[in-house]
């Protein structure tokens, strides 16, 4: 596991606006909780935190660097982020401290390689979960957990159980939940001009709304008697 460097500073909580003024300055109010003590009010740069939370690096240890001696090479893990809904900019920061020599819990998602058997049949590969909780040393998580899926053919499910992790790292799971699976192909129902023909036609002995009667075709009793009723009926 790879540990980046991150700068911080303590901060002071009061007055309620000054969380705003941090952030216009391009720094992001954050808080470090965890092993030792009480939780911590900190401030870290908003483009350097940007930079360790991708993806890729989310689970990264993170090495403090801080003026304050109760800062200064603490490792942590990012716990929690909130951004904005629509520049995704970072407002806050939770931030957990670990202990490099103990283990601890964690969730890292899942890769998934290979080309499935079943696609090549129609089927569609379909992940079930996205990720693992795990138990491994802080410096020993892993970026993903990989699951080859080459070997599934439709209606094949992968269990949490069949998976190969490392010897370092622990699963943790209660039930043997499903992963991902191959669907059978989906297909969608066909109406051909012909059905969609019978399908809008009248019934038998009706006449379709609007429509002129067949030369020949005898009106209705019902009809002939309106149509007297409302001539002024029948004559002599």
């Amino acid at each position: 596991m790879e540990t980046v460097d991150l700068a911080c500073e303590k901060r002071e909580t009061r007055p309620k606006g000054l969380a705003n003024r941090i952030r216009r300055e391009g720094r992001v109010p954050a808080v470090i909780y965890g092993n030792h003590g009480k939780a911590v009010a900190v401030a870290v740069g908003g483009a350097e935190l940007k930079a360790r939370v991708s993806t890729a690096s989310r689970q990264r240890i993170m090495r403090l660097k801080s003026d304050s001696p109760d800062l200064n090479e603490k490792h942590v893990i990012l716990k929690e982020i909130q951004k904005t809904p629509v520049s995704g900019d970072i407002l806050h920061a939770d931030f957990y401290e670990v202990d490099l020599t103990k283990s601890l819990r964690v969730s890292v998602p899942f890769r998934f390689t290979g080309r499935a058997a079943g696609i090549a049949d129609g089927g569609i590969l379909s992940p079930l979960v996205r990720q693992v909780e795990i138990e491994c040393l802080p410096l020993e998580i892993p970026e993903a957990i990989e699951v080859d899926v080459t070997a599934l053919k439709i209606h094949d499910v992968l269990h949490v159980s069949a998976l190969q992790f490392p010897d370092n790292i622990r699963p943790l799971f209660d039930t043997d939940y499903p992963v991902i699976t191959v669907m059978p192909p989906t297909v969608a129902e066909v109406v051909t001009p012909v059905a969609a023909a019978v399908e809008g036609a009248p019934a038998e002995g009706a006449t379709a709304e609007g429509a002129t009667p067949a030369a020949g075709d005898k009106p209705a009793a019902g009809a002939k008697d309106a149509k007297e009723e409302k001539s002024g009926g029948k004559k002599g």
